[in-house]
């Protein structure tokens, strides 16, 4: 994936956090959220500190008897001191390499799960 250096965490997202993008063929879905129960600028009212964020990559393929296959990736951020987290661009890079990392992991897995069970004529 390529940082976009324009923005803050190198891909435009929308004003819930999201993004899309098309990664080694995959549609892979972002979303950038925090965990704080308070106002989305301010500090968690419980706890008196600022959420950490979290950063998902997700993606999804389907085939024929409805197989599925999926990649996952997530990147925690945690808040310096008193501050907020601040936007990292290599974040969403990050979360999305990892699950491509899963998805073909997984793949492995289900092959050799496959050949266990060899096909009957």
């Amino acid at each position: 994936m390529e940082i976009d250096s324009t923005q803050p965490w190198g891909i435009a997202i929308d004003h819930a956090g999201r993004a899309t993008l098309v990664e080694d063929g995959h549609t892979v879905h972002i979303n950038i959220t925090d965990t704080g129960l308070g106002t989305v600028i301010g500090p968690d009212p419980l706890t008196g500190a600022y959420p950490t964020v979290n950063v998902t990559a997700q993606f999804t393929e389907t085939g024929d008897n409805g197989a599925v296959l999926s990649g996952a990736g997530r990147v925690t951020l945690a808040p310096a001191g008193p501050a907020p987290v601040a936007p990292d661009a290599t974040a969403v890079q990050t979360a999305v390499a990892t699950a491509l990392v899963d998805f073909h992991a997984r793949k492995a897995a289900y092959v050799v799960l496959c050949a266990t069970w060899p096909d009957n004529p």
